[in-house]
């Protein structure tokens, strides 16, 4: 006998003032729980969770935003950051959704895809704990994942599968040089100098010593800083139909004030940004796995519409979308302000978590996973398993991937 894992969807939507809720078990529509999150208790979380993410509030400076939110943020301290996700476990879920998650605990682990209101769009789900001295995380209770927006499930798309493709050789796009960007500017060096001896080129020499990967390169250095990597460079090597696809650098989030989604964008080794509404008329054939580890690549759910980079990817063939809710802190940064991080590199030990995730089976349990023991650190003390990375991460499925 097989068992089969539970699948619950968590739905928000904002109507007016009001934001509407609703949690069911897939199947069984009598379980369902309704709810709608207080005006009140809604902004007062959103304020607080935005005091501790790295983007800057207002009169603040990018600089200043990473420092409030690395030393004196919520996610400064293991007490702190709990004290905002009882918080938010509080005022965004109900008793009876709380109820509703234990009663669906089991082996194998309940999936649960979350379709938040884009009030609510770059809240850390998993990161929300229970309000009562158990103090459980939704993370330790399901895997939690994103559901693609409707309107982008039901567009005519090809996928590519991963049964498929999983052989083939991964696409890593591994900090491009942006043209007229020095190292030390705004669109500079995410990773810093390339070197053989990071832990980040270790772990990809150690990948291609396992397989091959695209662009071909002779040594794990020749990916990073590329001038090549534009946007022809990028259309011939996904014809190559890699099995995923790899992105670290820099991208740009739409304005929300604007409210055009696929005005959100990739730098690539490019004079222009390659933009959503790019990716969406070029048709680019993509991978069934995609990690975007660029500032807040996954931030589709912020607009009324939602056409933004992840949705680009699940149009273009792409199964699993992993990406980020803000901005990452750069290692430099980090150490900046974390004094006690020593050399600790946060951001390339996320990297190395999800590129490891998705060569699992199953990609998003596998980040998941990653993200629980991180958790768990971070819950023991262990600083250097900071929230605004592993919280940070999202992951979209579509087509029954998990």
């Amino acid at each position: 006998m097989v068992d089969v894992a539970v699948t619950l969807v968590l739905r928000f939507a904002d109507v007016g003032i009001a934001t509407y809720a609703s949690l069911r078990v897939v199947g069984e529509p009598a379980t369902t729980v309704t709810w709608v999150v207080a005006e009140p208790d809604l902004v007062a979380a959103l304020d607080q969770l935005s005091t501790a993410l790295p983007d800057p509030r207002v009169s603040e400076t990018r600089r200043d935003a990473v420092e409030r939110a690395i030393a004196t943020g919520p996610f400064a301290t293991p007490a702190t950051e709990l004290a905002i996700a009882r918080t938010l476990g509080a005022q965004l879920l109900v008793p009876a959704a709380w109820q509703l998650l234990i009663d669906c605990v089991a082996s194998p682990r309940a999936a649960l895809f979350v379709s938040p209101s884009a009030r609510l769009a770059r809240v850390p789900w998993g990161l929300l704990a229970m309000p009562n001295d158990d103090g459980y995380r939704l993370l330790e209770l399901v895997d939690v994942l994103m559901a693609a927006p409707s309107n982008i499930i039901h567009s005519a798309r090809t996928s590519a599968g991963w049964g498929d493709r999983h052989d083939g050789p991964p696409l890593l796009i591994l900090d491009p040089r942006v043209p007229g960007q020095r190292p030390d500017s705004a669109r500079g060096s995410v990773l810093g100098r390339p070197s053989a001896e990071t832990s980040l080129a270790q772990h990809f020499t150690e990948l291609m010593q396992r397989r091959s990967v695209l662009p071909d390169a002779s040594s794990a250095v020749e990916l990073f800083r590329r001038t090549d990597a534009d946007r022809p460079w990028l259309g011939r090597q996904l014809d190559r139909q890699p099995s995923r696809l790899l992105f670290v650098g820099h991208a740009t989030a739409a304005d929300g004030d604007v409210g055009h989604a696929d005005r959100a964008a990739l730098h690539l080794a490019d004079e222009r940004p390659l933009t959503a509404a790019d990716l969406m008329s070029t048709k680019l054939p993509m991978p069934p796995r995609i990690a975007m580890m660029a500032c807040a690549s996954g931030g589709d759910y912020q607009f009324d519409e939602a056409t933004g980079l992840v949705a680009a990817m699940i149009l273009g063939g792409a199964q699993l979308v992993t990406a980020t809710l803000w901005s990452l802190p750069t290692a430099a940064g980090y150490r900046q302000f974390a004094p006690a991080a020593g050399d600790h590199d946060p951001m390339a030990e996320a990297i190395i978590a999800v590129d490891r995730a998705h060569e699992e089976p199953h990609g998003g349990r596998a980040v998941n996973r990653w993200q629980r023991e991180q958790m768990r650190r971070w819950r023991d003390g262990d600083t250097d398993a900071s929230p605004l990375y592993w919280a940070a991460l999202a992951t979209f499925a579509v087509d029954g991937a998990r």
